[in-house]
């Protein structure tokens, strides 16, 4: 996968925003305000996302190229290293967990809206 696929991939998610919160290399993917995505534009070489506490351990376990989150709460969030180890389903897949992992942690009212989109 590459920053182009990542980017398109990100923004195609409902409620999803792109933002530069931290500096100008520091892509940030935010879903009704909340981040569950994050890489450097500059290098892309690598992606954090959010994860259940337990998988993210058993991640990091089973494929060497997922790391404790960079710069983030290692019990949260996974490095994932964009080496070309991992096909990019298997990328995606973990994509997808960490958008709706956030997803579900919205407040009532963020959800209906998030619906409505």
């Amino acid at each position: 996968m590459n920053l182009a696929s990542f980017q398109s991939y990100c923004l195609a998610k409902k409620g999803v925003t792109e933002e530069f919160p931290f500096d100008n290399n520091t892509l940030v993917y935010k879903v009704m305000g909340k981040m569950f995505a994050l890489a450097d534009v500059d290098l892309f070489e690598s992606i954090n996302l959010k994860c259940e506490p337990e998988k993210a351990v058993q991640l990091r376990e089973e494929y060497a190229s997922v790391l404790p989150g960079y710069h983030m709460s290692k019990k949260h969030w996974n490095t994932v290293l964009m080496d070309g180890s991992l096909p990019d389903k298997k990328v995606k897949e973990w994509i997808d967990d960490s958008y709706n992992l956030v997803a579900s942690s919205l407040t009532k009212s963020q959800q209906k809206a998030l619906e409505a989109l």
